[in-house]
Formats: structure tokens, sequence, C-alpha cells
């Protein structure tokens, strides 16, 4: 009976196509097993010409013009399937062959797991067909588990930071420009939004709407008539850093009037995270409103944004983890009987775009965008003023303190203090009730500058209760536009063009303000380590008074302007297909203060302006050795600009530009061999990446810092706070990554991955060292950091699951994980010549030797680690109406001895100290770890129709 609707159905398609000169494209489903699927949705992009699978699983689209156009597969129980393919002239009829649905696993739907598969061809037959789009045909199997399965446990594929990744919206790069970082927070909680990219680009490979960089391209369009149609429900719930998750979003799709209209909302919240004191509140919307104006013109209107307010957790030493266990957090102390934290952070930075779409024939197409995100990013904290730390975790407040010579303490008081810690959560947390007190007693008995603080604008006498401890928040409020033009054309069937330009310009207010003076009347604007009455913030105003809500301690504008394009091109041929991409960029970056500081002739006023040209090349050559198998190689060679943190060394003070400043140069490869059969899936890549000239700045307390004092003409040594500049860092990274997909039976899939890594310092940079204490800018000389490993992630992984996929619907799956070579993060200064410079003598301290610096100064490798992950979800269709549910756990079998990253403290920065804190029972100065959360969950139900 198939065969016979088979025949039907192509004399069907043959006879129409007669009698009509354009194309009927069309294509059968199957499931796994190579029963048909019927009745699933076949969504056209940008068009109200859906369709709807029959029982045989066969669908059509007649009457389609030359031109590149995108499907949206869809059925319950299946994962959506987005397919690319292109019209040419004169073809009659365009065959998409047997398509393939995956049973859902859920963790697509419920994670936005990008899920962009191509329609190659299951036979060898199609070896003779033209290289078919591996650069945009989706995650591998080696991708989707570095992502969610090792993702989860802080493991970054090739060592790459988010520091060299990219994420665009419409064309708009969403990086900021302080540290070039993205700050995923501003769109959280859009799944239903972002689930599948327009683009996906991994690595260094070339994209089509950026030049890109070293970490790979992510590429929204926002376009209201993209989404499919329908409503979507969802409710989750979690023990990660939110407890709850409600979403609902709804798309209207194309209406016959021309207008399209997308919304989206979600609220993620917890009253405490899996860490103590931690909590949030975050909400998210979005709204895209589309107008048609005949075939060639469209306008979109967009606009998105997620208000965020959320507790922070400490990283702590590993004396205090085995004080208070791995959820302990000293941010947070008891406040009329209820968790205050001092780290929150409250941002809102919303985004409004406006795009032109203009068709302006049918091979080619211009893509216009005007962007505009404003709006505030506050990190609150806890400051203090002529008063002790009020951190529980402050070094003479630990155990090892009075264990020490420096405490010198008794047995009994040792065991006092440890019983504190364990009992007395006024003494183990923030003791706010303590903070108020002092600041309400401090009024009849502060001498700072006697019982008058000056007069007001009256010229009054200003008395009253002087903050020793008050909360202040960071705020940095960004004003940033975007012009974005983005052109592609096909010159040939086979040979397309793409002009991208952006211009971006940005204005950032950045101050500290008084958030909360914690009972007290007012805080000085002044420097409690200066001369009394002397360390002026602001030495052009009398009035050092500030109160809640004035800037205190640092005020001043970063502005940059930045102008950037690119242009490439791809090839398509039989076997070959080659892309090459090549950009330029030019930007302009100036900061201006508004305080002139008391030790800084160069705070206030306008810098210098810091311009940078930057070039690069991208290429990329796929050949196919059969229909099967392909031979991939990316390379790429480019220059990156420095960002604002990195040209201004110490912004909230001074206009300095940091010395020996330069781009970095990326020097990017990796070739991949790619088999694609109907059971068995691989790709193996060897990669090699090298990073130059880059600058890293770090900014800690350091002891026994030796400096030159002018008047005295002699060396003495200094315990300061300290910018810690690294100039013309060279670091490598050289690895292989295996990914296997084994289709076992048609519902049982078998995963396997591997990835070995050596990520490590290539040279001996050069340290700076910028302080209030220092004159002008410290040179340390080299820090001998060469052949260090590079800290933020495992350098090595490997992960085995697998996946049943019932034919009734619901699934299960688990994978095995294993992390190794993770390291601790390292200060420089102990890395240079001033650890072993006794600053009394100019030579070495007595003692010294290399095989006990060699020690002293070796980098931490953590312990190697195994984790064991599980998911399982059901769905369910009644008529229109689909229903499904998942439950994933992370970590099932607990393991909280994984330390996901950690840092020197760069205290003990000489010898003798590093020494003496080495032979401690415990240290003081040890270093900052951060620990994984355990056992997680995540639980998710929805309701689409």
């Amino acid at each position: 009976m198939i065969k016979k609707l088979s025949i039907i159905s192509f004399f069907g398609i043959f006879s129409f196509s007669a009698l009509h000169a354009q194309t009927t494209v069309y294509a059968y489903l199957k499931d796994l097993s190579g029963k048909p699927i019927e009745s699933a949705g076949v969504d056209l992009k940008d068009s109200q010409n859906d369709v709807t699978a029959d029982k045989i699983g066969y669908f059509q689209f007649v009457d389609m013009k030359p031109g590149h156009y995108q499907i949206t597969i869809s059925k319950p129980g299946f994962d959506d399937k987005i397919l690319d393919f292109d019209v040419v002239a004169d073809e009659k009829r365009k065959d998409l062959g047997t398509i393939v649905l995956n049973v859902s696993s859920g963790t697509g739907n419920d994670l936005g797991v990008v899920v962009l598969d191509d329609a190659t061809a299951e036979d060898d037959q199609s070896s003779m067909q033209p290289t078919v789009g591996l650069l945009s045909s989706g995650r591998d199997a080696f991708a989707n588990t570095a992502a969610f399965e090792l993702g989860a446990y802080w493991f970054r594929p090739r060592g790459n930071d988010n520091r060299y990744a990219e994420v665009l919206f419409n064309g708009i790069p969403m990086s900021k420009n302080d540290d070039g970082r993205i700050d995923f927070s501003n769109w959280g909680g859009l799944n239903d939004v972002t689930r599948y990219p327009y683009e996906y680009v991994e690595n260094n490979a070339p994209s089509e709407y950026t030049f890109g960089n070293l970490g790979g391209v992510v590429y929204y369009n926002t376009r209201a008539s993209s989404f499919r149609k329908g409503t979507s429900l969802a409710y989750s719930i979690t023990n990660r850093s939110y407890f709850h998750r409600a979403m609902a979003s709804y798309n209207t799709g194309l209406l016959k009037n021309g207008w399209a209209f997308s919304f989206s909302a979600s609220r993620r919240w917890a009253e405490e995270g899996i860490v103590d004191g931690t909590y949030q509140d975050s909400y998210a919307y979005f709204a895209a409103i589309e107008k048609r104006f005949g075939d060639k013109h469209s306008l979109n209107l967009t606009a998105f944004g997620a208000p965020t307010y959320r507790a922070n957790n400490s990283p702590n030493t590993q004396e205090v983890y085995d004080l208070m266990g791995k959820n302990y957090n000293s941010y947070w102390g008891w406040q009329d009987g209820e968790k205050r934290n001092e780290r929150v952070r409250k941002t809102f930075e919303p985004v409004f775009q406006l795009v032109h779409y203009w068709k302006l024939n049918e091979k080619s197409k211009l893509t216009t965008t005007l962007s505009y995100q404003f709006g505030r990013d506050g990190r609150g904290r806890l400051d203090w003023f002529n008063a002790a730390s009020p951190s529980p975790t402050y070094y003479r407040n630990l155990p090892s303190f009075y264990m020490s010579e420096l405490g010198g303490a008794s047995q009994s008081t040792i065991d006092y203090v440890n019983d504190r810690w364990k009992n007395d959560q006024s003494f183990s947390q923030i003791n706010w009730d303590s903070l108020y007190n002092q600041n309400y007693n401090i009024a009849s008995s502060d001498n700072y500058l006697g019982t008058s603080y000056g007069t007001d604008s009256q010229g009054k006498a200003i008395v009253g209760k002087r903050a020793a401890y008050y909360v202040v928040e960071d705020v940095n409020k960004d004003k940033t536009f975007n012009f974005n033009i983005h052109y592609d054309t096909k010159l040939k069937d086979y040979w397309k063009l793409n002009m991208n330009f952006n211009y971006q310009n940005l204005e950032s207010d950045n101050f500290r303000k008084v958030k909360d003076l914690l009972g007290a009347d007012f805080a000085l604007n002044l420097d409690d380590y200066a001369t009394n009455g002397a360390g002026k913030y602001n030495t052009d105003s009398d009035n050092v008074i500030v109160k809640e809500g004035d800037r205190i301690e640092y005020n001043y504008l970063l502005k940059r302007q930045t102008y950037s394009g690119n242009i490439s091109t791809s090839v398509n041929l039989d076997r070959w297909t080659v892309i090459g991409s090549v950009f330029t960029s030019y930007n302009e970056s100036s900061r201006e203060g508004k305080y002139r500081h008391y030790l800084y002739d160069n705070s206030k006023g306008k810098s210098d302006v810091f311009s940078s040209w930057n070039f690069g090349l991208k290429g990329r050559v796929e050949y196919k050795i059969d229909g099967k198998n392909f031979l991939v190689y990316n390379g790429a060679y480019f220059s990156l600009a420095p960002t604002l943190n990195e040209i201004f060394a110490n912004p909230r003070l001074n206009n300095l530009i940091t010395p020996n400043l330069e781009n970095q140069i990326i020097n990017s490869n990796d070739l991949s061999f790619i088999h694609r059969g109907q059971i068995l899936k691989v790709r193996l890549s060897g990669y090699y990446n090298d990073i130059s000239n880059s600058t890293e700045i770090s900014r800690y307390f350091a002891e026994g810092i030796a400096t030159f004092n002018a008047d005295t003409n002699s060396i003495t040594s200094k315990d300061v706070f300290v910018a810690e500049i690294l100039s013309n860092v060279e670091k490598e990274y050289l690895g292989a990554e295996l990914g296997l997909d084994i289709k076992v039976s048609p519902t049982l899939t078998v995963t396997a991955i591997g990835s070995l890594g050596q990520f490590v310092y290539k040279n001996n940079p050069n340290v700076y060292l910028i302080s209030d204490d220092l004159n002008g800018i410290q040179d340390l000389g080299k820090a001998y950091l060469k052949d260090y490993k590079v800290a933020g992630t495992p350098q090595k992984a490997a992960s085995l699951g697998f996946r049943y996929n019932s034919p009734k619907y619901w699934w299960f799956g688990m994978s095995a994980n294993y992390l190794a070579d993770n390291y601790l993060d390292i200060s420089a200064i102990p890395r240079t010549s001033n650890f072993v410079t006794n600053p009394n003598t100019g030579n070495a301290y007595d003692g010294v030797s290399e095989e006990l610096v060699r020690a002293l100064l070796k980098q931490q490798r953590f312990d190697d680690q195994f984790m064991l992950n599980a998911n399982v979800g059901k769905s369910f269709l009644f008529g229109k109406y689909r229903v499904g549910m998942s439950v994933s756990v992370n970590n099932i079998l607990n393991n909280r001895n994984y330390v996901t990253g950690g840092f020197e403290s760069g205290r003990a920065s000489n010898f003798v100290d590093a020494l003496a804190d080495s032979q401690r029972q415990v240290p003081l100065f040890s270093p900052k770890l951060w620990y994984d959360r355990g056992r997680t969950y995540f639980a998710n139900i929805y309701f689409r129709f």
C-alpha cells in the first residue's frame, strides 16, 4: 500500500512540475526504525506555506522560486529538526531524501541544545553530490557532550575562555568592552528564544555574519516570523543557583496581513540556593514585532531584557571548608532573623533593536540593524573606614592564626576558636548587629577629625554618627549604540559572498556609591590609609561627607568607538568546499576622571586616546573523500584589540595607560577527520592555538615587595595592595579531540568522547606593579612562568554515555564523566626575582636554594574526578496539545571533592614569608578554592499547543 501511495505521489509531483515552471521540493520522514512519521509539522521559514506530512511521512512545497530556504520539522515525541537547502533556477524537482527524526531526549527541548542537522543522504550515491554544510550542521557528539555533560563541571573545550567567544543578536556583538566577556545574564531565562541559533560555528571556523574569534560564534535571529507558531508553557524545579523557573512563550507566525508577533517571559527564583546565603530573583522578557512590506522589505522590532537580583558565594581556603563544609559562604550573616548577603549583584541592561530586511533580488539580501543597550550593573560589598575587616574569614579570625607564632595562643584558646567557628554564627558569619552597634557608638568616641566633620553649605558644623562600616555598590552604567550591515549574495550557484560592517559607540559611567550606612548618618570620602585628613578621593571638593546614594571613592567615564568590517566567501564544489574570511577593525578608547585623587595628578580630566588597528585572516578547507568521510582544516591568524580593563590598569584612580600594551596575536589551526555513517559517526581533531602579546591584570594584597626609595637611595620592603600587570604573555594550547556516536540499535545510541590537552605559558612575561603605596610603576622584571599550566579548566576529559529512545516516546540516558589535569591559578610576583632578593642587602635571602624555591612555587594540581549523570523523560500527545516531562541529575554520587577552580593568595610574596607559611601546621595564606555543588537535579514539565 505504501509503495502504491509513493508512486501516486511521484506522478503527482511530476505532473504539477510540468504545468508550473517552478520547483517542487519534497521529502519523506521516518523514525530510527525506518517507519514513516505521519502528521509532523513542516514550517517553511518566513512564509505562511506550512504543511503537514501525510500517512507515509511525505510532504512537499510547490512553486518554490530560486533561493535559500529553511524548514523546521516538529512532531510530538521527536526532537525538532532544522534543515537548510537551496533551490536553483531550472530545477524542476528537488528531493531532500529521507529525513530521519530522533526520538526526543528531552535535553534539547529543555536546555536549548542546538540541533542543526543536515540532510546528507545515507548511501554512497551522495559521494558525487556537492559537499553539504558541515559548517552549519550543528553540534556533533563531542560538542554536545562537552557542553552539557562536561560543561556542567566547568570544562572548556580547547581551554577557550569566554573572552574568546562571540554571541550576536541580529548581527550585534554582545561582548562587554571592559573585559571582552559575554554576560549571558543579559538574556538569561529566554530559553525559548535562544533554543535554536540561526548560525552556530565552533572554535576558529569562519562565520557568515562576523569574522569571529577563537572560541566560536553563535548568531541569533529574532525575526518574529521565524519562530514556530504556537504557545509554550513550562515550569521547572531544581536545586542549583535557583529553585524554581516558570516560562511562557507565544508566537503567531506570519499572519495574512504581513504582521508577525513573538513574546516570551520567564522568572527564576530561590529563597536560598544550594550554597548557604545565596538567593536569586531573576526575570526575563522578550518581544519581537515584524511587518512585511511586499516580497522585498520587512521591518522587525525586538526588545529583550533580564532584570536580575542575585547573591553570590565566596571562595574559601581549605581550612575554612574543613571547619564549615563545602556549602559555607562567608558573605552572609543574620539580620532581624533573615540571612543578609553583602555581595548582591543587581543588573538590568535591556536591548532594543530595529532590523530592516531587504531582498534585493533572488540572489542577494541586505540586512541592517540599529541597536541600543543601556542600564546598570551594580555589585554590592561591605566597606569600612578606620575599622577591622568584618569578614569572618580574615586570617586573624581563623584557628590557623592562633596555631602560629603570630598568635602564640594556648591550646585552650585554639579549641575555643574552633568551637566558636562551628557553633556560633555570630562569629563564623558576618555579624550585622555588631556592625550596626559600632556605627551607633562611634559618634562619642571618634576623633578622626575631632567631633566635627567640617561644615555644611550654611557653615554649620557637621556632627553625627560617622560610619565605620557601610555597604557600597560598584556600578557601571553603559550606553551602547550599534549599527550593523550584513550583505550576502550568490555570485554563482556554488559561490557565495558575505560582507559585514559594524560600528559601536560605548559610554560607560563607572562609580562607587553608598548603598547602606548601617545606621550611621554619613561616611567619609577619605582614604583611611592616608595621613589624617589628607587622603581625599576628590581634592577639588572641600566636602568629604557622603550619604546614602552619594558617590564615593571613584567616579569616571570610559569611552570607546569601534569600526569593524569583514568579507567572507565560500566556494562549494563537488568534492571541495573552500571558505575564506578577512577582517579589519579600528577602535579608540579613552578615560575621563571626575575626581582629582590626592595621589595622582592624572586622575581628573581626559586621558590620552588609545587607538588600535587590527587585521585578520581565516580559512576553511573541506575535502569530501566520499559521501561519509571528510577532511576539514581550519586556520586563523588575527590580532585582537586590548579591552578597556587592559588599557587602563587602575581606572578607578587615574588615567595611566598600561605599559608595553600591544594587540593580542592569535594563531589557531585544527585538522579533523569526520565520518558520518548510518551506524557510526566519528570526529577526530587535532588543534594548536597560540596566543601572544597578551596582557593580564590581577589585584591582591602582597607582602614583602621590594621598592626603591629615591630620597634615601635605598631599597625597602613594603606590604601593599597592588595591581599586578603581566605584559607580553604567551600561551600555547595543544591537544586532540575524539567524538564517537554509535547507533547500536534503532533505539539505543552510545556516545563516547575524549579530550587531551596541554595548556601552558610559553614564555616569561614582564611584571609591572601599580599601587597607591608605590611611586609610579614598579618594574619587577621577568616572571618565570614558562611551562606553568594555564588554569581555569580540566585539560583532560572523557565521557561515556548511552541514550535509549523508546518508540513509546520516553527516553533514558546516563553518562560517566572523567576530568583530569585541573590546576590552581598562580600569582606572578612570587615568581620574579623579588621573591628571593633581600631588599636590605640586594642579595639572595639566607637559605635560598633552587630545590627549595621550586618546592615553594610548585603549581598545585587538583585531584582527578569522576562524575555520573542521568536523565529520563516522557512526552504525551492529546490532540493538538503536547505535554512533556523530564528529570536530569548531575553528580549522582554526590562527589564533593571536585575543585572547580581556585587561585593563590599572593600575599606571601617573598621567600622568608612563603617558607614560614609552608612550615606551619595550617598555612595562613592558603589558596582560595571553589568546590562543585554536589548532586543537583533539574525537573521540567512543559505544555505546548
